[in-house]
């Protein structure tokens, strides 16, 4: 007799795990369904950004085929909302009043932006107001930059920092808004923060430090300003808010399901027997007091490769696969993506050189900010922990690989800097088990192979490993790989 499995959601993360599931459902092993909130069927959030700006049409954001997963047995319901879990009945309920019943249930519903309480937002956001979550958001924006609008960016982190360059770049007047003494203050240490802030000046951006307290709206009802919390006003046309995300998490705690910063759930991802949460709603934080490994729980990340890992790693659990316990995965480097702007930090950063002179912790810095180039190293025991790295891409580069890979660095660290002469090779080149695509999983091996089998193409290599489906911070990596190894047919 086949199991049901109900998932709860639609985006990418869902989408995963229902290809992994397939194969059961085709030999009748699984009876499959899955219930989507939006009308669209999964797509790339992570991209949004992008189709805000005009550099991605929104339609190769789909990353399903729906009338192909229904042909193949799968029941896929979209605009079909739950609004309840019935555990002791195990059943879902959507808003049309349907039971879907369950065998096990996978609650794969996401994360929400987060909106930060300010006067004149609290009974939703008025026309001219954004949280660039979904289609329409980034349709709204699209307009916007097209137009040459005078757009506010509210958020100094990674999403709102990228937003603010890519509007700016496309023409849009840009104001960045933000906490901290810097942008990516949660990440970034002194130096790197400070160069940053000059960049996004040098590229036209007015980059302001403060508290929004309240927005301001014209006689119609439409976004004209936001207010700070020293007297000062910033206008413009389109208010774009980033600042995070939060788990969506409602629907399982009115089942009565523990949540934290999401749905918790133990280290084979399950919140309760028969019931899991995969992806940014779920909070990896098992029950056991003194567990060293998620004693740290995090909420949401708002990245795509840990969610598809999770799939992948639910699906083998779900089909009785023999599978370890999952740990929460440590953050991945962050690789600002801008035009013109080389930005990398990873790991703990904010120690001072002179601070750690003695001992295994040892920290290096170099800094030239007439030109717009800085590098820090925080090792311990001669291994990289930590680094920043702003206009000197090479460098960046070779410091990431010594990171994933765990390698000691030169005892000459300045040697580092070499690197960014033009003639210079690389301390040491990616190899085939180095990860190319950190969204995905996919080496470089797996992607050279593909190119060999014949992928001529971004898009070729893509459907073979999955290698930039992600972020997209790959692509140039895939691109110099095809021109190196079939160059005729790069051209």
């Amino acid at each position: 007799m086949s199991e049901r499995i109900v998932i709860v959601g639609f985006g990418p993360v869902a989408a995963r795990l229902v290809e992994e599931l397939l194969p059961a459902v085709r030999t009748g092993r699984v009876e499959l369904t899955v219930l989507g909130a939006e009308r669209a069927p999964a797509y790339n959030r992570v991209l949004l950004g992008e189709v805000a700006v005009g550099r991605v049409d929104a339609t190769s954001l789909t990353s399903v085929d729906v009338d192909g997963l229904r042909a193949a047995g799968v029941q896929v319901e979209l605009g079909a909302e739950v609004v309840a879990v019935d555990r002791p009945r195990r059943c879902v309920v959507t808003a049309d009043g349907r039971d879907h019943r369950y065998d096990r249930l996978v609650l794969a519903t996401g994360a929400r932006a987060f909106v930060p309480p300010l006067s004149g937002l609290e009974h939703g956001l008025p026309p001219g107001v954004t949280a660039l979550r979904d289609l329409e958001d980034a349709a709204r924006v699209q307009r916007a930059v097209a137009g040459g609008d005078a757009v506010v960016v509210l958020g100094g982190g990674v999403l709102g920092v990228e937003a603010a360059l890519a509007a700016r770049e496309e023409g849009a007047t840009v104001t960045l808004v933000h906490t901290g003494a810097w942008p990516l203050s949660g990440v970034l240490d002194h130096g790197g923060g400070c160069l940053l802030a000059a960049e996004m000046r040098a590229a036209g951006i007015d980059v302001v430090a403060g508290s929004a307290t309240a927005v301001r709206v014209d006689a119609t009802g439409r976004f004209a300003g936001l207010e700070l919390a020293d007297g000062g006003l910033v206008p413009g046309e389109l208010l774009v808010v980033s600042c995070g995300v939060r788990a969506r998490s409602a629907l399982a705690e009115a089942a009565g399901l523990a949540v934290g910063r999401g749905v918790r759930v133990d280290h084979q991802l399950r919140a309760e027997d028969r019931v899991y949460a995969v992806g940014d709603c779920a909070e990896i934080r098992c029950p056991v007091p003194d567990c060293r490994t998620c004693a740290e729980g995090a909420g949401p990340a708002g990245l795509v490769g840990p969610g598809w890992r999770q799939a992948e790693w639910l699906a083998a659990h779900l089909l009785g696969n023999e599978t370890g316990p999952l740990a929460p995965e440590p953050p991945a480097p962050i690789l600002l993506k801008a035009r013109g702007l080389d930005l990398v930090v990873a790991g703990a950063v904010d120690a001072d050189p002179f601070d750690a002179m003695e001992g295994p912790w040892q920290v290096a810095q170099w800094a030239d900010p007439a030109h717009r180039s800085y590098v820090k190293i925080v090792t311990y025991d001669g291994v990289l922990t930590g680094l920043v790295c702003v206009g000197l891409p090479r460098t960046a580069a070779e410091l990431v690989l010594l990171l994933e890979r765990g390698g000691e660095l030169p005892a000459d660290r300045a040697s580092l800097l070499n690197l960014e002469v033009a003639d210079a090779p690389p301390a040491a080149a990616p190899g085939p088990a180095d990860t190319l695509c950190r969204c995905s999983g996919a080496t470089v091996g797996a992607v050279e192979s593909a190119i060999d089998d014949g992928c001529a193409s971004v898009a070729d290599v893509s459907s073979a490993t999955r290698a930039g489906t992600g972020c997209g911070s790959c692509t140039e990596r895939i691109c110099a790989l095809l021109e190196a190894r079939q160059p005729a047919l790069v051209g």
